[in-house]
């Protein structure tokens, strides 16, 4: 091996898509960017003002690994209001830097080369190179729209071989906005149950819910707890992406080898950052409530316009900020379309085969952005696409 050659866990893995396509629309004027997630939000007052008194306070300095101890503390009383679990704030509780980070952890803390781990497809694009690069092997499950995007157990069981180690789940789901039933967890706690398998449970979304869809956490379901990984994050919740803080529950023996990977990837987290975390999770919470209600104002005008354009079918989302409209009508790959649509409409939209085989044929569109820029954008991408059907 030379000293240029490229690290051979890396040879597998191809850069964001998301990024991609966000870095062509920089070079559009006046685009509108229906790509990201990220909430158009700014943080509750109360959190801005936590950090900027941290800040003068001198908390600049390191902290423990796991994250400073209020913060500890206040995320095991969430998890007992929410969940009705109990973690020990000491040990069974980490903070990190965003969900990302905890996600890559428990892949490098947790997998063996040639383990393999079931992952929903299509899913958030971290999930399969976290995988590759932790030397294991990623084993795609179809979520289909004719099955409201919701996992299928059947599919889950017939895939679990003697290298399973894992199943990771996302729910509310990016990029579908599906939500996990009561019933679709309590299955898939009896397969990860009766094949002694590890779940990480993504829930960075679990405050975001709309009709009557309820957000269930599957440690919660007996006997869950004690192999299972809880993965939140203050972003979507706080409109804090900035800040970068994440947290994983679990029981001490898969925390503290996840702990160990922390401290030799970053060491601890930003700590103004941690008491501003804090502050979100200690002080009012109408903030989120209002979010979500203006998120759910734009998901309905974002799914009526949609499917009004012809060449788009789109169902409607439980959660999340995300639509994933079908575009196969028109003919062309989905790369190919979100191409289109920034060059010619100048709109950003991610492209669904950045999200698995199974999002081929699909756009994942961001409605986190505000109501009158998606009113704008809609109406570009309709034009677009009456051109587009007719060329």
């Amino acid at each position: 091996m030379s000293q240029f050659d490229v690290a051979n866990r890396l040879r597998e893995v191809n850069p964001s898509g998301i990024r991609r396509i966000s870095l062509q629309a920089e070079k559009v004027r006046n685009a509108i960017d229906l790509g990201m997630g990220e909430p158009d939000f700014s943080p509750p007052t109360h959190v801005l003002e936590a950090a900027k008194r941290a800040l003068d306070e001198g908390k600049t300095r390191y902290t423990s690994t796991a994250g400073i101890p209020e913060l500890l503390g206040a995320l095991a009383e969430k998890a007992k209001k929410d969940y009705g679990l109990s973690y020990d704030p000491n040990t069974e509780i980490l903070v990190t830097v965003g969900a990302t980070q905890a996600v890559f952890l428990a892949m490098q803390a947790l997998i063996n080369p040639g383990d393999e781990v079931i992952i929903p497809d299509p899913c958030f694009v971290c999930y399969e190179p976290d995988i590759r690069i932790a030397g294991g092997t990623p084993i795609s499950t179809p979520m289909l729209v004719k099955d409201k995007f919701a996992l299928d157990e059947d599919a889950i069981a017939s895939q679990i071989t003697g290298k399973t180690s894992m199943i990771l789940i996302n729910s509310p789901n990016n990029p579908t906005g599906s939500v996990l039933s009561h019933a679709d967890l309590s299955h898939l706690a009896k397969i990860a149950n009766e094949h002694n398998l590890l779940v990480i449970s993504d829930e960075v979304y679990e405050k975001i819910t709309y009709d009557n869809a309820r957000h269930y956490c599957v440690a919660s379901f007996s006997p869950m707890r004690e192999r299972t990984i809880v993965v939140g994050s203050f972003s979507k919740t706080y409109a804090m992406t900035g800040f970068r803080v994440g947290y994983v529950y679990g029981s001490e023996r898969l925390i503290s080898p996840m702990k160990l990977a922390h401290y030799f990837n970053v060491g601890c987290l930003d700590e103004s950052s941690q008491y501003a975390a804090l502050a979100a999770l200690t002080g009012p919470q109408d903030f989120v409530k209002n979010m979500v209600a203006e998120f759910d104002r734009r998901r309905k005008l974002a799914y009526s316009r949609l499917n009004e354009i012809e060449g788009f079918r789109c169902s409607m989302p439980k959660g999340a900020f995300y639509l994933f409209p079908n575009i196969e009508d028109f003919g062309t790959t989905s790369e190919k379309f979100a191409d289109h649509l920034v060059n010619n409409a100048r709109v950003t939209t991610v492209p669904g085969s950045v999200f698995g085989k199974h999002g081929e044929g699909y756009l994942r569109i961001s409605y986190a952005t505000a109501y009158g820029q998606i009113e704008e954008a809609l109406n570009r991408m309709e034009k677009v696409a009456k051109a587009f059907k007719k060329a």
